[in-house]
């Protein structure tokens, strides 16, 4: 079992930053490729980007390469979303979700366990 908890959401003007967290239990956090998902209202939820267990290998959809980062920490079971040049459109809750297993995925059905969500508003 894996418990995620974001942070660090907010309301930010368009162009500038923000960085979510999620801190996670469990003692297997290194074998999970975790990922960042988002939800606008009325939308489906859509993938952000993903990081391999070993941090090595990184993902990201079209709409944020570029502009996001993701990292992760397996000391203190930690991952990060560094959130750069933010837009109107990237305003949505933002979902940490954990894979079990060694292989990416950017599908909701691929990740087993999520975070509640933390919102993120960009304002003009």
């Amino acid at each position: 079992q894996v418990q995620l908890v974001e942070s660090g959401g907010g309301l930010v003007q368009a162009g500038g930053s923000l960085r979510l967290s999620c801190a996670t239990s469990g003692r297997t956090f290194s074998s999970y490729v975790m990922g960042w998902f988002r939800q606008a209202p009325g939308k489906e939820r859509e993938f952000v980007a993903a990081i391999s267990w070993s941090g090595g290998t990184t993902y990201f959809s079209d709409s944020v390469k570029g502009r996001f980062t993701i990292s992760r920490d397996n000391v203190k079971n930690t991952v990060t979303l560094q959130m750069n040049s933010l837009k109107l459109e990237d305003t949505a809750v933002y979902y940490c979700a954990a894979r079990e297993g060694y292989t990416w995925g950017s599908r909701v059905p691929d990740y087993k366990y999520w975070g509640q969500g933390t919102q993120v508003t960009v304002s003009s």
